[in-house]
Parts: structure tokens; C-alpha cells; sequence
């Protein structure tokens, strides 16, 4: 018999692919009820403003209306992920331009949005603040009586003695101010990063259906059905046991497809109408009204002997979170951020601190590692700028600075399989950093992130067929990454099974183990490790009816793949298929695994960037010419997905660093379509090259580590210090244009 090829390892195509190539996946604006009508919203033009009164009565005037909400219907009701502070419907004051004030329910789109015009508001415009520094002056405007008194705040974050404090997280080693005393020398710069959408190509959508029971049955765009779930029972002051969340496919997610966003005014309006109401926001609500990035203000501060080595460092981010903080899984967004200030580097003395400010502007939340995008800008920075006040070379100040196995990182936490030198020198050899520079005005730059594998509960159900094929019923929606091809790969290997034997189903909140939802960095982790339980339990049972139908001890039974047989006689083996046909009436095996796999703050990931840019100095105008991405791994699952998350990730990096920006003016987005909100295309993608460094494994199953969210954040950097290689002057806020890049070359030559 041929040797089993294992499928670990291998670029295994993903199973959906067809299906959404062909137009057959469907995607939650796809789904069609009998008697649906199509929801609308109304929002607030201004930033700040008390609601002095709403008439609707004329809205029920357009033909096709069956359905007129407005604040005062729904008093009271607020949604948010963890932090329920944001009104499913305004009743008493708006808080940004794009807040929900009423809504409608018709039988087209268009009688919804002739509807809207028919909804009479009056207001009384309030003092607004659109900066997160001005708005901690003691002379701000308030948006926020008391957010502390907010279902869901985490109270030992919450400032109430900030103006429009939301939340302040730290995390410190050492005695910082010692730090700074016993250092040669000290520097301290400030960083500005906008806001971002995240630019996924189908915008947030739901449906919701409510039956003759009142329970109610859920279609949405979402990486996390029984978050969705806890959400939308909570805003509505409901039981979670009335709701099931239906699986659908999403169209792109990178940290943004976790909110009920219009979901609960979908449901409210379903309930007035009695009938099922599906929302689709236009990219115009999207950019205007969604979930974006926190634009940041980041000081850092460092202290260094004369020789490079770094002793102290203090951090201050201060994040505008916007006019709600309900977009946030939890309140704070410095997950991957602040708290890895310190960097794969030795610092004694730290103290980082974040804080999220509220202002009169669009509701921030996640998008690929919080808040690491905007503190590693900072952070890899300054690190250069201090390097060139010290006429080193950036790659030896950081190689000097670099912890190693067993030391503690930046803030406490002792590291093992480190591979933050191992994978920086990868970066630099083949990139060729020590061979002069290509041609003149040319500049390079390299920038370093780590980050920690993501962790949580989640299950997996397994149901074996007596025609020998396994069925993986999963939780884990796939956000575009390929996770149910892993999952589907975990399998087939533990039972020595072809690929098309093993398929995944993803579950409705009904069906489903429960789950914590697609992100930070823990899917493969998490889910794969719920599949390996699930594989053995399934292997177990499997064994105790062989057991039984061999007549011989458990104990006896041995097994490989899908083949068991007694320890004495391999000639009687028995094949999973015929075990369950022999041991099951029904003709099905099935195991439910559930796990709550704990976060491995020792273990670390690493990614190290190099790029190199061209500037054309008559314009200011530049490119990125080359990019070298280095990252430490232990098994790779699946080389294909593994590699498409790492270059999708440094394509993002780019935009952040070359173009993304959500314009806002008093409050107001400008940037309103995917037309003026520039994302890169190829034709801005420089020649990209991968390296990988081979650790001993991480925490994941065969010793998988993380990839999704290690490429997207130190591009940024990376390309800034390149820029500024090349020009001889410091973008200190991003992105980086080439008004930005004209300005410093017209200085330069005026010095």
C-alpha cells in the first residue's frame, strides 16, 4: 500500500472557491424572503445637537411604507459589542454627522429613501470637538454624561476624571523615571495617524425574519454569529434564546464585520411591520457612518545610554474613539498596540499607556490589530530617528537592542523560541542592506512588529457517515482566509483521508458550538484546536465499536487513520465506514468538542520589513520599488492561504502608509466613495519578497503559529523610514503624500 501523503504542508485549494467564482455563495444581501420590505435609515446632519423633536407622520404618506421608527419608540436601547453606548435610535442628542435618528420600512429602496425626506427633525446645534487632545480640555463640549454608568464598561479602565474620557489602559516594567535618569541621553517624539475604512467590497448587511412565536431568525454580514446574537438580544431587551443567526458568506471583514451596525433597527422594524426587513448600507453610510480606525496622536519617549542601548521608554497614545465606543470587542483597542510598545526589544524601564477619547466623529473600531498599525508608525520611527541622532545604523541600533530566548520582553513577559534577531537578519540579508544604495534619490527603511498568538472558546462538531466521509459542523465563519480549508486539512490527516472526504459546514447559532468569533490572530489556533478534540474524541468512539464488533478489549485496539484492528491480527481491520454501518442504526457518528484555549503571552511572533522607495524630486512624487517581509514560523498548514495572508497584509500596509485617510472636516467624512478614499491597486505593489525563519512551533495545532495580522503593521514604518532616508526629513503624520515629500525636498534645498 502506498505511504498516506499527509496534506499538512500542502497548497491545498480552497473548497469555497468555486462557489464564489460562480456567483453561487450567497452573501447576506443575497437572501430573499417572501414579503421582505427593505429598511432605511435617516441620520443626523450635524455632529452635535440636541433632538428637540421628530414627526413621521408624513413618511407613512409614501406609498409602499409599512414601517416608520423613530428615537422616541425606541427610548432607551443601546447596542455595542462589550460597551453599550450607542443608541440603536437617537432620542435625546446626535453625536456625529451619520447618527441614527429614525428609520423606514417599504415595500422598494426607493419609497424607503423618498420616505426618509418626509421625516420631519428639529434640532438645537450643540458645541462639537473633533480632535481627541482638545477634547480632554476642561472647557470641551461633553458627549457623554457619564460613560462610566454604560452597560459594559470595564471599570477599573474607565476615566471619569478625563473630559470625554472613555477608557485608559497601562502596562509598565521597571521604574520608568529611573530609566531616565540613568540614561545619556533622551528623545521624545510625536506621531499623528488618520483614520481608515477597511475597504472590504461588500458593505454591512442584514435581514432579519420574526415568526408567529416572536423568535427571530438573522441574516448578517458578520465574523461572529453568537456575538451578533448577544448584541442584538441585549438592544433588544430580549432572551438570546429568541434569536438564531443564520450562516451566510462575508465579503471581506479585516476587523470590521463584528458589529450588529442597522441589524437591531432592521428588527425593530420587522416587529412594527410584521413582516421580514433587510438593510444594506450604501458605501456612501459605510465611509460616513461605519466602524473605522482611531485616528491617534502617539508620543514616545526613549532613553538611551551613548552606546544604542535603550533603558527607558514611555508611551502615550491617546485614540479618538469616535462618538460611541460600541464598535469594541473590548474597551480598550491596544490589543497588538501600546501594550507592544517596547518591541522585540531589552528596555528595563517602561510605562505605555493608551487612552480612547470620545469625539464628535465617526464611531471608531477594529481593523487588523489594533491600534499595532498606529504605535509601530510611532515606535519604529522614532526608533530610526534616535538612531540617526546617534550615527548608527538603524539595523545595528535595533540588533543591539534585541532580546533573546528566556529574556523578559518590554513589559514583563518572559519569551521563549524568540526569533526577533533571526528574522530581522532575514529581512536585511535579503533585502542586501550592507551593499550600497540603488541609484540616487533613493531611500530604504526597515521596521520590526511582534505579537502574540490570539486565544478563546470556541467548538467544532465532527459527523462521521458510514460512506466513510467526515463532516466538520463549525462556528468559524472564514473571512476570506481559507480557515475551513485548515480545518478540512486538521481532518484528513488525523484519519488519513483525501481531501474530498472532508467538508465544513458552518453552523447557525442554533447548531453550532458556541464561538468567539473570527479574529485577533487565533482561528487556526482556536478552531483547529477544537477539530484535533474533536478528532480524537470521534477516533475514541470509533475504537470502542470496533471494540465491540471485533470482539476483543478497547485496550486491544489499535489504530491508524480511518483503520482499526486488533493489536494480534491486523488482517481483520476494519475501515471507519464500515464501522459506523455496523455499529450505528442511523449511519452516523457524531462528537462535539468544546475548548477554551488560553492566551500564550510567551510565545511570540515576529515580522520584519524592509522596503525601498524612489523619489522623484521634481514632484515630490514617490514609489515603493522593492519590499523584503521576513517572518518566523513553526508548521505551515497551508503554504497558499498562508502566503496570501502575508502579501494581502503588506498590501494593506502600503495603503495605510501611502494613501488611506478618511478625510473629516468639522466633523464631517469627505472622502465618501472608494473613489476619493484611495486603496492601493497593483500598479501601486512594488516587487514583494517573502523569507521565513523555522522556529521549533508555536501553540497551535503541529505547532502552527500566527500569520493573519503579523504583515499589515510595520510596513508602514518601514516605508516612512525609507522616505526619510531618501528626502532627509521625518513624516511625522501619516500618510505619507507627495505634497508631504515635495514640502521637506523644497526645505532641504532652502537649508
Amino acid at each position: 500500500m502506498a505511504p498516506y501523503n499527509s496534506p499538512i504542508g500542502a497548497p491545498v485549494v480552497r473548497a469555497e472557491g468555486p462557489d464564489k467564482v460562480t456567483g453561487r455563495a450567497l452573501y447576506a444581501a443575497d437572501v430573499v424572503l417572501p414579503g421582505m420590505l427593505w429598511g432605511k435609515v435617516l441620520r443626523s446632519p450635524h455632529p452635535h445637537a440636541r433632538i428637540l423633536g421628530v414627526d413621521g407622520s408624513r413618511a407613512w404618506k409614501v406609498e409602499g411604507v409599512r414601517a416608520v421608527i423613530t428615537g422616541k419608540e425606541v427610548p432607551g436601547h443601546l447596542v455595542g459589542r462589550r460597551l453599550r453606548d450607542m443608541p440603536v435610535l437617537c432620542w435625546d442628542k446626535v453625536r456625529f454627522v451619520g447618527d441614527r435618528v429614525a428609520a423606514v420600512a417599504a415595500e422598494s429602496p426607493d419609497a424607503a429613501e423618498e420616505a426618509l425626506q418626509y421625516i420631519d427633525v428639529e434640532y438645537e446645534v450643540l458645541p462639537a470637538v473633533f480632535d481627541p487632545l482638545a477634547a480632554m480640555q476642561p472647557d470641551a463640549p461633553r458627549l457623554h454624561e457619564d460613560a462610566s454608568s454604560y452597560d459594559g464598561m470595564l471599570q477599573s479602565a474607565a476615566i471619569p476624571e478625563v473630559p470625554n474620557g472613555l477608557t485608559r489602559v497601562t502596562w509598565h516594567k521597571g521604574d520608568v523615571e529611573q530609566g531616565f535618569q540613568e540614561a545619556d541621553l533622551v528623545f521624545e517624539h510625536t506621531f499623528r495617524t488618520p483614520g481608515r475604512h477597511h475597504g472590504y467590497i461588500e458593505p454591512h448587511a442584514g435581514i432579519v425574519a420574526i415568526d408567529g412565536n416572536g423568535r427571530l431568525d438573522v441574516w448578517i454580514s458578520t465574523k461572529g454569529s453568537f456575538s451578533i446574537r448577544e448584541q442584538l438580544a441585549k438592544a433588544m431587551g430580549i432572551p438570546e434564546a429568541n434569536i438564531r443567526v443564520n450562516p451566510v458568506f462575508v465579503g471581506g471583514d479585516f476587523g470590521g464585520k463584528g458589529d450588529t451596525m442597522d441589524l437591531p433597527i432592521a428588527a425593530f422594524l420587522a416587529q412594527q411591520a410584521k413582516r421580514p426587513v433587510k438593510m444594506v448600507m450604501t458605501y456612501y453610510e459605510e465611509l460616513t457612518a461605519g466602524n473605522p480606525t482611531h485616528p491617534s496622536v502617539i508620543t514616545v519617549r526613549t532613553g538611551v545610554k551613548k552606546d544604542g542601548r535603550m533603558v527607558a521608554r514611555r508611551l502615550k497614545a491617546i485614540h479618538s474613539s469616535g462618538a460611541y465606543g460600541a464598535f469594541k470587542p473590548v474597551v480598550s483597542i491596544s490589543i497588538g498596540g501600546a501594550s507592544h510598545a517596547g518591541g522585540p526589544y531589552r528596555i528595563d524601564h517602561t510605562f505605555f499607556e493608551a487612552i480612547q477619547v470620545y469625539t464628535n466623529t465617526v464611531p471608531s473600531g477594529f481593523f487588523r490589530a489594533p491600534g499595532a498599525p498606529q504605535t509601530n508608525f510611532a515606535v519604529e520611527s522614532h526608533n530610526d530617528l534616535i538612531a540617526k541622532a546617534l550615527a548608527m545604523d538603524p539595523a545595528e541600533f535595533r540588533l543591539k537592542n534585541m532580546i533573546e530566548d528566556g529574556e523578559e520582553n518590554a513589559v514583563g513577559e518572559r519569551q521563549r523560541e524568540v526569533k526577533a534577531r533571526d528574522t530581522l537578519q532575514a529581512a536585511l540579508d535579503a533585502f542586501g542592506w550592507k551593499r550600497t544604495k540603488r541609484g540616487s534619490n533613493t531611500g530604504r527603511g526597515m521596521a520590526i512588529y511582534d505579537r502574540h498568538v490570539g486565544a478563546g472558546p470556541t467548538g467544532a462538531t465532527l459527523v462521521a457517515g458510514a460512506n466513510g466521509t467526515i463532516t466538520i459542523i463549525s462556528p468559524t465563519f472564514d473571512q476570506g482566509v481559507g480557515a475551513h480549508t485548515v480545518l478540512r486539512q486538521i481532518v484528513a490527516k488525523e484519519f488519513e483521508l483525501s481531501m474530498d472526504r472532508v467538508e465544513v459546514v458552518v453552523g447557525d447559532t442554533d447548531t453550532a458550538p458556541k464561538d468567539c468569533g473570527s479574529g485577533a490572530m487565533r482561528v487556526t489556533n482556536i478552531a483547529g484546536t477544537a477539530v484535533l478534540q474533536a478528532a480524537g474524541d470521534l477516533r475514541e468512539q470509533l475504537a470502542a465499536h470496533a471494540a465491540e464488533i471485533l470482539e476483543c478489549p478497547l485496550e486491544e485496539i489499535v489504530h491508524r487513520g480511518e483503520k482499526f484492528w486488533p493489536r494480534e491480527d491486523p488482517r481483520r481491520a476494519l475501515i471507519m465506514g464500515d464501522i459506523i454501518k455496523r455499529g450505528r442504526q442511523d449511519g452516523l457518528l457524531q462528537v462535539t468538542a468544546n475548548v477554551n484555549v488560553k492566551g500564550r503571552r510567551d510565545i511570540t511572533c515576529y515580522s520584519a520589513q524592509v522596503a525601498e522607495v524612489k523619489v522623484d524630486v521634481e514632484t515630490g512624487q514617490f514609489r515603493v520599488t522593492r519590499f523584503v517581509t521576513a517572518h518566523d514560523v513553526g508548521t505551515i498548514i497551508n503554504p497558499m492561504t498562508h502566503q496570501g495572508q502575508i502579501e494581502g497584509g503588506l498590501v494593506q500596509g502600503i495603503g495605510m502608509a501611502t494613501m488611506e485617510e478618511l478625510k473629516i472636516e468639522e466633523g464631517r467624512v469627505l472622502t465618501t466613495n472608494l473613489g476619493d478614499y484611495k486603496v492601493p491597486t497593483i500598479a501601486d505593489v512594488p516587487k514583494l519578497v517573502t523569507t521565513l525563519v523555522h522556529s521549533n512551533g508555536g501553540p497551535g495545532p503541529y505547532g502552527a503559529k500566527a500569520i493573519g495580522e503579523m504583515a499589515n503593521n510595520s510596513p508602514i514604518a518601514a516605508i516612512a523610514n525609507a522616505v526619510a532616508d531618501a528626502v532627509g526629513s521625518r513624516a511625522y503624520e501619516l500618510p505619507i503624500t507627495s505634497d508631504q515629500v515635495f514640502r521637506a525636498l523644497k526645505e532641504n534645498a532652502g537649508s
